[in-house]
């Protein structure tokens, strides 16, 4: 395991075992059951590539009104909760006292990739976020505040785990495309990212 900060991220190269990875998707399974993936829409009326649920006391949601968060999932269930294996790296990583109340899952086929982003739905941006990535490596874009300017690309592994807090807590950033079959994590490929929220 290696740590590196690019503009302010925190990125923890290969911070999970294997063993680990395959226990955060054991873990996962029930979740997906309960609050399945679902295609969001964009306030411009087109598709988001990325697939997604939550779990936590809220969800990540995007519609033709704009983006939020949700008490339930689209189909009407409340979400699942968050699994302690994954509330276990928030704890190792932030050493924030206060739990997450999102744990956003973004599904990355073949094809699928995510514009350059703000994280800036939540309530105060004084607690970190912190991504999980597990399954194809993915090709993350890392911004400045501000949009445009200059920008650095750095790949990310299956068990790496990037944390935003500080400088980096406000900088855009996105995936611009995976390498699909990388990994063998996930049976069918792909990759999953979870990200961690203090929503409220």
């Amino acid at each position: 395991m290696s740590k590196l900060r690019l503009r302010g991220f925190e990125i923890y190269k290969s911070h999970l075992t294997p063993d680990a990875q395959r226990n955060l998707i054991a873990a996962l399974r029930p979740v997906l059951k309960a609050a399945p993936l679902f295609s969001p829409v964009v306030p411009g009326g087109g598709q988001m590539s990325v697939r997604m649920t939550s779990a936590g006391a809220f969800g990540w949601y995007s519609d033709a009104e704009g983006y939020r968060y949700a008490p339930k999932h689209p189909r009407g269930s409340d979400w699942p909760t968050i699994p302690e294996p994954i509330l276990d790296i928030w704890r190792e990583l932030t050493g924030v006292e206060r739990l997450p109340d999102c744990c956003l899952i973004n599904y990355y086929g073949e094809d699928a990739r995510m514009g350059l982003h703000q994280d800036k739905d939540e309530a105060d941006f004084s607690y970190p976020v912190v991504s999980i990535s597990l399954g194809d490596d993915g090709l993350l874009r890392l911004g400045n505040p501000t949009r445009g300017g200059k920008t650095d690309s750095l790949w990310l592994n299956s068990g790496d785990v990037v944390v935003m807090g500080g400088e980096a807590r406000l900088a855009y950033h996105g995936v611009d495309r995976i390498r699909f079959k990388s990994s063998r994590l996930l049976p069918k490929g792909g990759r999953l990212n979870l990200t961690l929220r203090v929503v409220t």
